[in-house]
């Protein structure tokens, strides 16, 4: 860890970390321990002179303010953090992280990318087998996106193939020739598993939607009503334009704010109370 925190500060950003506040990031359900470690690299060895740390789901709330749909800053709602393997949904209210009513989804970016995959498969359409799995993650990263109307989405495919259907272009690695292949369905039945599982999963039935009503009903009550949205039986669904990496986009925003130096754990708390400090972390109460 430490080796790696040397190669980013030096080699990548050319700091000088006795200069800086560090703002850093954890997974949701993170442990203590995790962070009290976290702390005595970032104040032993690189000796900053201070550091907060910051689950990703909060960070990802604060990005959103960049959405046109967003009318006033807000860090409260249900963050969906979806990576390879795992996905999560995450309550926050006002920059608070709801620790016990936190449920994860075992469907992620890796099921899509085996279910594009299977569908080219069937197709048959002359894809190198040892490139199958490189062209679904691409085809997936390019093409995909979430429809309302799944039915809709037939017909209009089927209406009009010529405007929906994308060539998605490819090179063998073996012979170096070019093939060309049709993505059609496979933009949209991808992502599709999230709101069918079944289709990917049989094991797990429970559609994502169904998944962020449980986590609100789970929270405190008088935390469910912000949390849906604008309406009692309705979510309010963000993106951000570059939504990869909206947690850094976030971050950078929370962090060049006067309030991020008054929350920070500076080298001086540490010296005096130890990494026990970087246990809990301050809540940017004041920004929402």
């Amino acid at each position: 860890m430490e080796k790696f925190m040397e190669q980013v500060i030096f080699k990548y950003l050319r700091a000088e970390p006795e200069d800086h506040f560090f703002l850093m990031t954890e997974p949701p359900l993170n442990p203590p321990e995790h962070r009290e470690y976290l702390a005595e690299i970032m104040f032993e060895s690189f000796n900053v002179p201070g550091m907060y740390i910051a689950v990703q789901a909060v960070l990802a709330l604060a990005a959103s303010w960049t959405s046109r749909q967003v009318g006033a800053r807000t860090l409260t709602g249900v963050v969906i953090d979806s990576g390879d393997g795992v996905t999560h949904a995450i309550p926050v209210a006002e920059g608070y992280v709801i620790g016990s009513c936190i449920k994860h989804i075992p469907i992620a970016g890796r099921d899509i990318t085996y279910f594009i995959q299977q569908l080219l498969r069937e197709r048959e359409i002359g894809i190198p087998p040892e490139q199958s799995l490189e062209t679904a993650k691409a085809i997936k990263e390019r093409y995909s996106y979430i429809c309302p109307d799944i039915v809709k989405e037939f017909s209009k495919y089927d209406a009009d193939p010529d405007k929906w259907i994308k060539k998605y272009k490819g090179i063998n690695a073996i012979n170096k020739r070019e093939f060309l292949i049709d993505v059609g369905y496979e933009r949209f039945l991808g992502p599709e598993i999230f709101f069918h599982p079944e289709f990917a999963n049989p094991d797990f039935m429970q559609p994502i939607s169904d998944v962020v009503d449980e986590v609100i009903q789970y929270c405190p009550i008088d935390v469910r009503r912000p949390l849906y949205k604008p309406k009692p039986i309705e979510v309010q669904v963000i993106t951000h334009h570059m939504q990869r990496y909206a947690v850094w986009f976030g971050g950078s925003m929370l962090a060049s704010t006067p309030e991020f130096f008054q929350v920070c754990h500076t080298k001086k708390d540490y010296e005096e109370y130890g990494p026990s400090i970087c246990r809990h972390n301050a809540v940017f109460g004041v920004m929402s």
